[in-house]
């Protein structure tokens, strides 16, 4: 496990996954339904219509056999939540009301500390150091701006609002007062460095909104620029621990919000403006195109968002890519209409609460709404002009391809814009078959796949005998009779089997806890897939016995092959390994071995 073991003995890595069940921490990102021995539900990390993520109570996993993710507890939060292991350890800890082992504190510790922990640290102390600045004399004129802006003492507080000194290296000289390197503070995003001016702030004359991710840890800032200089907003640059693209202004707070929908602003002042007015599901994207990472991260909480971008002509065509995206990643999207006000901040200014939660209740379905701004490049007083724009709409409802959905969508148009609804039909059928509603099926090319399948055929056994032992651990006993580590002819085949016999003979088995022996996120989505291959068409206990005995010995016959393969005819043992394993194959093949006696 490599430096994990750094941190936390196997010991305290079990005992705190045992103190957590996988079905309760789950399902509480993701809604999950019993059907049988397992839980089942829409899984986070891909788009799906039909819950194909499996939690499995019994082995500690989970499991999808869509996108085929999968593993235990520890790797769930570490891909939801983005966490090194550690830190997963650490908040599955703390859920369980565990101490843990206080952080060896070593030189040889600290050398192996997590980069990405010290890049955190980093961004917390500058967060710090920037709030205490802005509540100091120097600090006057950013406290006057956010003042201006109508924004309370709590509300900067809750946002940990900042300002940044017109001098341009206070903050690395306080940073490396507390011992961090100019390397370390480059590498955080907070400072620069050129032969004129050696390492100075990246940050300088700026009000700064601190950026939290969904676990409240600082990642990066915002800043805006008092006066006139360029860039009136400055971000912090990609970092190890701040990807842009995969992060939210806000979710921090957002996340906590049971209001069912999420509403998307363009700008930092926007959410602070809606939380200040109790609009606490409002976040924001990070001085960048709103984009399908975001649009993932958002689904893990809701399945609704509305867009509350700037009514101008380039909030128009952020919130039409934006609905876009939101299609794709299958949420369902909304837009609120701020007119005659530019932004959220401005409106509930001028307007109050009250009249922006009324336009949050009549928002606009995103289909609409596209087609009222296409309809401003069509003259509708002229004829061409206007069958034009029919086409148009005709050819946006070939979009939806279940049928039902288009209907309500046609009846809908034709209702709004007075067509009538069999021409509309008509329209949309003719160009649905120019352009083609159906994508016609890609058939495999020929050669590579049948390669694959081949492959796959001469491993299926091990992966049945891995699921069939992890599911019933109590037919071991008969297993290990015939089977050890060495039969499994694939390197991790091997590798997951001799963890599980290892546990089996001391009786500590648990699949969950042979996943943490892969530390590759590609090998453990492997091992998952492995304990969640299913059995079918086995219905009677005969077909049972039949497949288990089958099973046995396909595994045993390719472990025999291997080994044959393996030696060489001058090996003095070559004859005698070769007659005792035809031997062993033959008693298999005629002893009757049951999973059930």
């Amino acid at each position: 496990m490599g430096f994990y073991k750094l941190r936390y003995s196997d010991e305290i890595i079990e005992e705190v996954r045992s103190r957590n069940d996988i079905v309760d921490v789950i399902g509480q990102y993701v809604h999950l339904q019993k059907k049988g021995a397992n839980y089942f539900g829409l899984c986070p990390f891909h788009n799906e219509k039909s819950g194909s993520f499996s939690v499995s109570p019994g082995k500690q996993m989970f499991y999808c056999f869509g996108c085929h993710e999968g593993g235990n507890v520890y790797s769930f939060l570490m891909k939801y939540d983005n966490l090194t292991f550690p830190e997963a350890v650490k908040q599955l800890a703390d859920r369980a009301g565990m101490k843990l082992p206080e952080e060896d504190d070593s030189p040889e510790a600290r050398a192996f500390r997590d980069k990405k922990q010290i890049l955190l640290d980093i961004n917390k102390e500058a967060a710090k150091y920037y709030y205490y600045q802005l509540r100091k004399p120097q600090g006057q004129k950013g406290l006057e701006y956010f003042r201006d802006r109508k924004l309370s003492d709590e509300t900067m507080n809750k946002f940990g609002l900042g300002f940044a000194n017109v001098s341009s290296d206070d903050l690395v000289k306080h940073l490396k007062s507390k011992g961090y390197n100019d390397g370390q503070i480059i590498e955080a995003g907070l400072a620069s460095h050129d032969d004129k001016f050696g390492t100075h702030d990246k940050f300088w004359n700026r009000v700064m909104f601190p950026i939290l991710d969904a676990n409240q840890k600082v990642i990066g800032f915002g800043g805006r620029v008092m006066g006139d200089g360029k860039p009136k907003y400055l971000n912090s640059p990609e970092t190890p621990i701040f990807d842009k693209s995969r992060n939210l202004f806000g979710l921090n707070l957002a996340k906590s919000s049971r209001m069912g929908y999420f509403i998307l602003c363009e700008g930092y002042m926007d959410v602070i403006a809606m939380h200040q007015a109790g609009f606490n599901m409002a976040v924001a994207s990070l001085g960048t195109a709103f984009t399908q990472g975001q649009a993932q991260i958002l689904k893990r909480y809701t399945d609704t968002v509305i867009l509350s971008y700037d009514s101008d002509g380039a909030g128009t065509n952020a919130a039409i890519r934006a609905i876009g995206i939101l299609k794709s990643t299958g949420l369902k999207g909304k837009v609120l209409n701020l007119k005659p006000y530019k932004d959220p901040d401005e409106f509930i200014k001028a307007e109050g609460r009250d009249a922006f939660e009324e336009r949050i209740r009549d928002a606009e379905n995103p289909f609409f709404f596209e087609i009222r701004i296409m309809q401003n490049d069509y003259n509708m007083d002229d004829p061409d002009s206007k069958t034009e724009f029919y086409r148009k709409i005709a050819a946006k409802l070939c979009e939806f391809t279940e049928a039902l959905e288009r209907e309500n969508y046609i009846e809908a148009v034709a209702n709004k814009y007075n067509i009538g609804i069999n021409d509309l039909r008509s329209m949309v059928s003719a160009i649905a078959q120019k352009g083609g509603l159906v994508k016609p099926a890609e058939r495999p090319k020929s050669g590579i796949n049948k390669k694959v399948e081949a492959e796959d055929a001469d491993k299926k056994p091990q992966r049945l005998l891995i699921t069939w032992i992890a599911d019933e651990p109590a037919v071991f006993d008969k297993v290990q009779k015939w089977i050890t580590p060495e039969d499994f002819t694939d390197e991790l085949y091997r590798k997951v089997a001799e963890e599980m016999f290892k546990g089996l003979s001391a009786n500590s088995f648990s699949p969950a806890a042979v996943v943490d022996h892969f530390t590759d996120d590609e090998m453990r989505q492997k091992v998952a897939e492995l304990f969640n291959t299913t059995l079918a068409n086995i219905e009677t206990r005969e077909e049972r016995e039949k497949a288990f005995h089958d099973i046995i010995y396909d595994v045993k016959a390719a472990g025999y092959k291997k080994q044959k393969e393996s030696l060489g005819r001058d090996d003095p043992d070559y004859f005698k390994i070769i007659v005792d394993g035809k031997k062993k194959l033959e008693e298999l093949s005629r002893t009757k071995i049951s999973p059930d006696d």
